[in-house]
């Protein structure tokens, strides 16, 4: 198994203060991520003044709207290239999630790896079109959609890029927190099908148990929110983890990795040393005289295994011994 993607979501979970966010990227590193994510909006372009909130973000203010809210986390574009010389010279891979189209003529300024469109804009083609002339690879969310409304994003960005980019589709959940009962982990396999082996998991649960999951299912890329605090204020900072908790989640998937190491059935190296010590051997059960016939009836099959395989006894049915044994000898021929 290939190493996996593990992308540490820092999302707005800096509460708009580029302090905060450069903790989140010291921290993701130290984690042990590979990338730290952030997110790019203009929120005039993102949402109307119309627009409310959904009923997770109402935690901490019920009376503003979704565009006041967007406002309050927004980072700069300027910002934005501060965090990502930030996370280079802290050797952690940045990437970003964008959310209009005015923010994905800005990517090109910043030849990313990665770009990731967020499961609200699966059906932004505008955004899309934007996305398809840089030099990134893409990652397409498609929490709230339809197989349908997936097919026809991901068909619409292969026409548009170039081979040499890769389109990971990401299956997500986007309740914050997911339920279990949600979380519907077998899509992994029917995206495999369908979109091939270049698939991920966007995980909102509570918890790391799904993501670990994704991956020995064989999800490419790992997602997951973090934060300073989750008792902080803000949407999202509840249904991420912590960097301890983050941290357990980047170990238990490197272990579950390397259970992956071969899809050959052999006889490991570090079994061999227990074979002669558990298999078994032929045995004499009885005192065997040289020139004697061997039968069932003088053999037995007992440890160690360091002797003649028991799956060679009927061989040796009638055939003579050429050796004197006694009780509990290995058989030799």
């Amino acid at each position: 198994m290939k190493k996996t993607i593990i992308i540490a979501e820092g999302g707005v979970n800096h509460n708009g203060k580029v302090s905060l966010a450069k903790k989140i990227i010291t921290k993701a590193k130290e984690a042990g991520a590979d990338y730290i994510k952030f997110q790019l909006y203009d929120a005039d372009a993102l949402s109307s003044s119309k627009a409310n909130k959904a009923n997770y973000q109402k935690k901490f203010n019920e009376n503003e709207t979704q565009k006041e809210m967007l406002k309050k986390y927004q980072m700069s574009f300027r910002q934005i290239q501060d965090l990502r010389k930030f996370a280079k010279k802290k050797k952690i891979k940045f990437m970003l999630s964008i959310f209009d189209d005015v923010s994905a003529k800005n990517l090109k300024y910043l030849n990313l790896d990665y770009i990731k469109i967020p499961s609200g804009e699966i059906d932004n083609l505008p955004m899309l079109d934007e996305v398809s002339k840089l030099n990134s690879n893409i990652i397409i969310s498609t929490g709230m959609s339809s197989l349908k409304e997936i097919k026809r994003t991901w068909h619409f960005l292969k026409k548009k890029v170039s081979n040499k980019k890769k389109i990971f589709v990401l299956h997500c959940n986007t309740s914050y927190p997911t339920p279990p009962k949600d979380v519907n982990i077998g899509v992994i396999d029917q995206f495999k099908k369908i979109f091939g082996s270049d698939i991920g998991f966007s995980d909102h649960t509570i918890g790391s148990e799904a993501s670990i999951i994704a991956v020995a299912k064989g999800a490419k890329i790992i997602e997951k929110h973090v934060t300073l605090d989750r008792n902080m204020a803000g949407p999202d900072h509840s249904s991420s983890l912590d960097f301890n908790q983050f941290k357990s989640l980047v170990l238990s998937i490197r272990k579950v990795e390397k259970f992956f190491s071969s899809q050959k059935k052999i006889v490991t190296k570090s079994e061999k040393k227990n074979i002669r010590h558990v298999r078994k051997s032929i045995v004499a059960k009885e005192k065997i005289i040289k020139g004697e016939m061997f039968s069932l009836n003088k053999l037995c099959i007992k440890r160690p295994g360091n002797g003649l395989k028991p799956s060679y006894i009927f061989k040796l049915i009638k055939k003579r011994s050429k050796f004197n044994f006694k009780k509990d000898d290995l058989i030799k021929i």
